[in-house]
């Protein structure tokens, strides 16, 4: 059995936590006004598979509850920046797309967040930042081996 009181761990969480507090608090910042970083995740995620998801599928792939989803998706939709159609075959169903003012907002909110993060990795080095991508990897699908 571990060490509860293990420095290592809790070193590594804290300094996970701290990195993400500190992340989410600079990025939201520099998000176009009225955008959450929860929308930009959303949008981003959904520019990159291209095609419709469910909102239970959305809610698994960012571990958040379907409420939670649910709640984003309706600000994402009330800004036009996502289409929601039902099921045709199954009317309880939902499936959501990007619409075209979303790329536009997803891009917009990009191109505002890309010099702070370039800027990071830069200051740390392309050589440290590739070598912790592994690391981190791994520790998120440890992180979600169980959910």
């Amino acid at each position: 059995m571990s060490d509860v009181n293990d420095p290592l761990a809790v070193a590594l969480f804290g300094e996970i936590f701290m990195a993400d507090q500190l992340a989410r608090n600079r990025l939201s910042k520099a998000l176009p006004k009225g955008m959450e970083l929860s929308h930009f995740s959303v949008l981003n995620h959904l520019t990159s598979v291209n095609s419709e998801r469910s909102p239970a599928q959305l809610a698994k792939a960012f571990h958040v509850t379907r409420g939670a989803m649910t709640n984003t998706l309706n600000k994402l939709e009330w800004a036009g920046h996502i289409h929601i159609r039902p099921d045709w075959d199954d009317a309880r169903r939902k499936h959501v797309t990007i619409s075209p003012s979303g790329r536009v907002a997803r891009d917009v909110a990009l191109n505002a967040i890309a010099p702070i993060i370039s800027n990071v990795v830069e200051k740390i080095g392309p050589e440290k930042v590739r070598a912790a991508l592994p690391v981190l990897r791994e520790f998120r699908d440890q992180m979600g081996e169980d959910s």
